[in-house]
């Protein structure tokens, strides 16, 4: 799902294309796109984009009418941009926007439609649609202590709830935990006050490193090939691969469609964390920590 600096660098190339330019058509290919009824999105048609916000992980388009479009792209939907119509749609094409400047069409891989457009009148109404998390770019150690520790959960789930942050998913989650050296099942309010820096700092730094990355790998093009699997990415999506910080082999907790990926070493002082997939299956043969599971493995050939 695109998190906070895929957004902000979706907005960037947004703003770039369309600040002042009129919507000439909007073509609805999936009934399952538009999840308002009105105002209907012809109610923008001949109307300029003044408008850019970001709403968590949510895009926030404006009209010069007070028409707001609201894209929430989930797991596969994704934005591009063509200075023609395609001559033929995408079979992935939920949906396209045909401006004096342009086409911007939405997609969305695989059979699960959960992208969605919600269509409303007024910035009340848009801001309306915003979770409510912090903003964390902005907010000192103080907020960020305050909203972080206001209910006690593992680090992994406060991190990505909408609710108390903004903008951070299961992507940047892993590497923020792995950048402030903490486990992803430890507590939020069992967090020391050093602990609570260290991780309002790893927010901070790992988020404002990832946004200029990304805006200097896109640079004047329009975001391409937006993924959570980035090879230059600490732990995340790393499942097996060295640790760049210690070499230990990187590891994860799978649940539902999700997973979580971390160093032991980094973040656990050792200690391998139960997949509950695998703790059913393997019971008591699952080793408890990183020496147990390189001990367990038959040595090299050769050696």
């Amino acid at each position: 799902m695109p998190e906070l600096p895929d957004i902000t660098v979706y907005i960037d190339a947004l703003k770039t294309r369309l600040e002042g330019r009129v919507l000439e058509q909007a073509r609805i290919q999936s009934p399952f796109l538009l999840r308002t009824a009105s105002p209907p999105v012809e109610a923008a048609l001949g109307h300029r984009v003044t408008g850019f916000e970001r709403l968590s992980k949510r895009i926030a388009l404006g009209f010069d009418n007070d028409i707001w479009w609201v894209l929430h792209l989930m797991i596969a939907g994704r934005l591009h941009w063509r200075d023609e119509a395609p001559k033929r749609p995408s079979r992935t094409a939920l949906a396209a926007f045909t401006f004096d400047s342009g086409v911007l069409t939405l997609t969305e891989a695989g059979s699960k439609k959960r992208a969605s457009l919600h269509i409303v009148e007024g910035a009340d109404a848009m801001h309306g649609m915003n979770p409510g998390g912090l903003e964390v770019m902005d907010a000192g150690l103080d907020a960020f202590s305050e909203a972080f520790t206001a209910r006690n959960h593992t680090l992994k789930r406060a991190l990505t709830d909408p609710r108390i942050l903004s903008g951070i998913g299961n992507a940047y989650s892993d590497e923020i935990l792995h950048r402030a050296g903490l486990s992803p099942v430890k507590l939020t309010q069992s967090l020391s006050a050093g602990e609570l820096a260290a991780l309002h700092a790893a927010v901070r730094d790992v988020l404002r490193e990832w946004i200029e990355r990304l805006r200097q790998q896109y640079r004047d093009d329009f975001p391409g090939k937006v993924t959570a699997f980035r090879p230059d990415m600490a732990v995340h999506g790393r499942y097996g691969k060295p640790c760049p910080v210690c070499g230990s082999e990187v590891q994860r907790i799978r649940y539902a469609s999700n997973e979580t990926n971390y160093c032991p070493r980094c973040q656990t002082g050792g200690r391998l964390l139960a997949d509950r997939s695998l703790s059913r299956l393997l019971k008591k043969d699952w080793p408890r920590s990183i020496d147990e599971l390189e001990k367990s493995r038959p040595a090299n050939k050769g050696k």
